[in-house]
């Protein structure tokens, strides 16, 4: 099957001046790229045509970093929270989703997405708050963030967290002043460690789910996602799920050393899986390993070098002591994995970058320096740590719309001078970084072309124009979404642009990014997605 595509603006991301006239698929692969009558020469006599009518073609996107093993829970199974203004507001709709999904009594209830930041107490909620909603389910709702969350009193007693349980390194059970009990409030590894000893380890399957929400990325555009910190029961359910047939996207896994993330143990995930380890096989492949090394900037648990604003001598705090981090950055290189290192705050960075340097000088991995290894987040790495990073050939993933749904909360957290600086993708490309942007799905929506317009743009949502220095300009952006995120899962060669012999994963766009006015890019409509030549997603 062939089909040839002209008559609108196609842009290869060849080059910021490369446009096509005409591209012909092939067999889920591109044929031909360039001018019209040289391209359709090469059609067959039963090609389709494809007129675009005016409208654009681009390569298809990819998230940089995501969860999308998170994401299909999140969005189907879960009380949506993020338009809660108020504990009232959270309340109802608990009770409401309660109510309308028939959960019966001791069955656990999650909600996510809720914002302490714009809520109208201006703190998080406690265990008393949603008791109001219900005392007969387990109830846990996580913060915007992901980072951070709450759990009523069934909850707690459920897993057995009450006066008695010890604090947790890397994380935060927080207890009412004066008392040992907890408020319901649990931090980083506190509130990640709640699934082990709860009944949420008992949470549905998840593979009709991850089915299901490859549909909200198809409608984004998006080809290529991600799964950073894959359990072993997710990638068995990934892989049940491509050998069935029923993944239409590429998936690319990232198990980690890390017994909290890949509590089945590394070893065992690896020697299991050792067919996709580079390799895609029914849409799945192991890019690496993944690690943490802090939390949540707009939820200050985020490692600092200096401290948040009027918090004393708060810096937030690590998640691993030195020694596990070299213990994994060792490991990476001795299995010559590429590594995805969650970096928000600066001292996390450096934490990241002093031992990377070291480990890489010992390793007598011959292909350590080919490695790619990535700084995730990086919303407030320094300018010094970039220059690290570009001798490392670090790539640098950033969370560029964290300037548009948390601008404001950096500028408080942080003060102007290092609020202005979050997402500092213009100081990464002054440095020749190949950085690339990503959703962190389900943290917010997939909507690649929105962190496109944050990059390019910079506004917060209070409207402040926060670091104008930091913009760049939109085909570097429209990078950091294709070819840039393609090099990242070392796919450069077969995904990323619109060039003869690459995979056809391409998108069809109502306006042209690069000529519409810069502050209407985030309204751009996805008209259609296409995925190794066949559509995965078409507007209705």
């Amino acid at each position: 099957m062939e089909t040839l595509y002209f008559n609108g603006d196609i842009i290869t991301m060849e080059g910021e001046q490369d446009y096509a006239e005409a591209v012909l698929v092939a067999d889920g692969k591109i044929k031909a790229v360039g001018a019209y009558d040289t391209v359709a020469a090469q059609k067959s006599a039963d090609c389709q045509l494809r007129d675009l009518e005016g409208k654009t073609l681009m390569p298809s996107f990819i998230d940089g970093h995501g969860h999308v093993t998170m994401a299909g829970p999140q969005y189907n199974t879960r009380a949506i929270l993020e338009d809660a203004e108020n504990f009232d507001d959270i309340v109802s709709i608990l009770k409401k989703f309660i109510a309308e999904h028939h959960i019966p009594a001791g069955k656990a209830v999650m909600g996510c997405l809720y914002d302490h930041n714009y809520l109208a107490e201006g703190v998080h909620p406690d265990k008393k708050v949603l008791d109001r909603a219900s005392d007969v389910h387990p109830i846990l709702i996580s913060h915007a963030s992901g980072h951070m969350g709450v759990a009523n009193s069934l909850m707690l007693k459920l897993a057995n967290v009450n006066e008695e349980t010890p604090e947790i390194e890397g994380g935060v059970i927080a207890r009412y002043p004066g008392t040992k009990e907890p408020t319901g409030y649990l931090e980083e590894n506190a509130l990640l460690s709640l699934g082990d000893r709860s009944v949420l380890s008992g949470e549905e399957d998840g593979e009709d789910l991850l089915v299901k929400v490859q549909d909200v990325y198809a409608a984004n555009g998006i080809t290529t996602v991600q799964d950073g910190g894959t359990s072993g029961a997710g990638l068995a359910m990934m892989r049940r799920a491509g050998k069935a047939g029923k993944l239409k996207l590429d998936i690319v896994t990232y198990p980690s050393p890390l017994k909290t993330m890949t509590p089945e143990g590394l070893d065992g995930v690896m020697a299991e899986n050792q067919d996709i380890v580079g390799v895609y096989q029914d849409h799945v492949k192991i890019g690496g390993y993944k690690i943490l090394l802090d939390g949540s900037p707009q939820g200050k648990s985020a490692w600092m070098s200096k401290p948040y604003e009027d918090s004393g001598d708060y810096c937030g705090y690590p998640w691993l002591q030195d020694e596990q981090v070299h213990a994994c950055i060792k490991r990476a290189l001795a299995d010559n994995q590429q590594l995805l290192t969650h970096c928000n705050g600066d001292a996390a960075s450096q934490q990241l970058l002093d031992i990377y340097e070291k480990e890489l000088a010992a390793s007598e991995n011959p292909n350590k320096n080919n490695l790619r290894p990535v700084m995730i987040h990086c919303q407030t790495v320094r300018d010094d740590q970039l220059d690290r990073m570009a001798a490392l050939k670090m790539i640098p993933s950033i969370f560029v719309a964290h300037t548009w749904y948390w601008g404001d909360v950096h500028l408080k957290n942080f003060g102007d001078e290092r609020g202005r600086r979050v997402s500092p993708v213009k100081s990464a490309l002054d440095r020749g970084l190949i950085y690339n942007f990503h959703t962190d799905t389900p943290i917010v929506r997939p909507k690649l072309l929105h962190s496109v317009w944050a990059a390019v743009n910079r506004i917060t949502r209070g409207g402040v124009n926060i670091g104008p220095e930091q913009c760049v300009g939109v085909y570097d952006a429209l990078k950091g979404i294709t070819i840039n995120s393609a090099y990242a899962y070392f796919e450069e060669d077969t995904k990323g642009s619109i060039k003869a012999g690459k995979r056809a994963d391409l998108v069809i766009l109502d306006r042209n990014p690069l000529k519409v006015d810069k502050m209407e890019i985030r309204d751009i409509q996805v008209l259609e997605t296409i995925k190794d030549g066949e559509t995965i997603y078409q507007a209705k």
